[in-house]
């Protein structure tokens, strides 16, 4: 039986499972679920609802296995016992001919929701290839982030029945989830990613710094859709602050241990309120 470089024996579950730990399950299953529901407000029907998912899904996926496969020597020499590459379950080449089949797929998946809508998806997924592959080590890794996730309202709203740009709140507010959630997922692994060369802008900026800046980004985000869209901001809108303020609190700015994921997990919190909060909005939103 061999032994990982860090002295964690690796575990033998079937490539399959190995391949899904290695997609990021979290955050791939948390956006294409807020994707999906997103559809279905704004009217896209049933059809056009599950093509919309599938697009997602695929893209995600690509952009989690070509995580794991950039990553596969740095998450080797910090020990990374969370990642399937790194432990030995998974090939790295298996990685990244995962990631280059969902790409593929994405393509045609994304299309097929209209050119339009399928262009600007296809290029927030490629920006999440483009944060892997090289803007991560740059005081610019927040810009994929908030590229990739401005790219879904748009998504949903250029094709059918409405085939329009979304509300510009509907925009920033997604790309300041994004922002938020770049933030929140760089936090368990500052020390070791500035150890191993990467030096995007969490890292520049340090713990402390980001520890109070990803909830504030956060919750800029539920402000605009609180505040943005016209009407009057009623009782649930109100709610829907008061609670993304707990989460964002309670999990990112309250003490955790370095390694812990709770400030990622409230940020996926946090965008589903948002969600929740832009769901009766969505048939205006474009």
């Amino acid at each position: 039986m061999s032994v990982h470089p860090s002295g964690v024996l690796p575990r033998s579950p079937s490539r399959v499972l190995a391949l899904l730990r290695s997609c990021h399950p979290e955050p791939t299953l948390a956006v294409t679920v807020f994707v999906s529901v997103l559809a279905v407000g704004a009217g896209r029907g049933p059809a056009g609802s599950v093509a919309v998912a599938l697009a997602v899904l695929a893209g995600q996926l690509s952009i989690g296995w070509c995580n794991d496969a950039v990553d596969a020597r740095r998450d080797t020499a910090c020990g990374r016992g969370d990642k399937p590459v790194s432990t030995g379950e998974l090939p790295r080449a298996a990685a990244a001919a995962a990631a280059g089949t969902a790409l593929l797929l994405c393509v045609p998946l994304s299309l097929v929701c209209g050119a339009v809508a399928g262009a600007v998806h296809l290029g927030g997924v490629a920006a999440g290839w483009m944060y892997n592959l090289w803007l991560k080590h740059t005081v610019l890794s927040p810009l994929p982030y908030a590229a990739g996730f401005a790219s879904l309202p748009a998504f949903v709203t250029l094709g059918p029945p409405a085939s329009a740009w979304p509300a510009w709140w509907a925009t920033t507010a997604a790309a300041l989830l994004g922002v938020g959630a770049h933030l929140s997922n760089v936090l368990p692994d500052i020390e070791d990613d500035l150890a191993t060369g990467v030096r995007g802008l969490p890292q520049r900026l340090h713990r402390q710094t980001c520890r109070w800046l990803a909830p504030a980004v956060m919750l800029a985000a539920v402000g605009v859709l609180v505040t943005g869209p016209p009407g009057v901001i009623g009782a649930m809108g109100w709610t829907l602050t008061a609670a993304a303020v707990v989460a964002a609190v309670a999990g990112t700015a309250v003490r955790s241990g370095a390694r812990s994921r709770w400030p990622f997990r409230a940020a996926i919190v946090v965008a589903g309120i948002a969600v929740a909060r832009l769901l009766p909005l969505a048939p205006d939103m474009a």
